[in-house]
């Protein structure tokens, strides 16, 4: 299991996923009151909004999931693309939460939540071999 690279590459994108916790992606300032136009620093992360925080743990553990349905690997690569999509989304999301900044700049940690798709379809390049091989090694049989 450990040996095969998606295993690798799933465990990295739940660990990119589930830094995105603790680490920011955007910070700048906000508008604190509107009246007096008073102005706040924040960073945004997943803890930022409830809905990131719940589908970037729902990543992290999904992909942690998937790692263990090695013996399964259409339901592993299906696993996998649903998360794929999700994590879109949450990179979607974290785009409209930037909407509400004033000013500010992308973190440089921002490069975890986009990571996360990209290794997720590495892992189903990986599972997709895993599953030519399976195939090519029972023909011979």
């Amino acid at each position: 299991m450990i040996q095969r690279k998606q295993t690798l590459w799933l465990l990295f994108a739940a660990i990119a996923a589930l830094l995105t916790l603790k680490f920011p992606f955007y910070t700048g300032n906000t508008i604190k009151d509107t009246v007096t136009g008073i102005k706040s620093f924040e960073q945004l992360n997943a803890r930022f909004d409830i809905l990131i925080t719940i589908l970037s743990v729902a990543i992290g553990v999904a992909a942690l999931i998937t790692i263990f349905l090695y013996s399964d690997r259409k339901k592993q690569i299906l696993f996998t693309a649903i998360n794929c999509v999700v994590s879109i989304v949450v990179i979607v999301l974290y785009y409209l939460q930037t909407k509400k900044f004033v000013d500010g700049a992308y973190s440089i940690t921002s490069i975890l939540v986009l990571a996360v798709p990209v290794l997720l379809i590495m892992a189903i390049v990986g599972i997709n071999k895993d599953e030519k091989l399976i195939k090519s090694v029972d023909r011979l049989r």
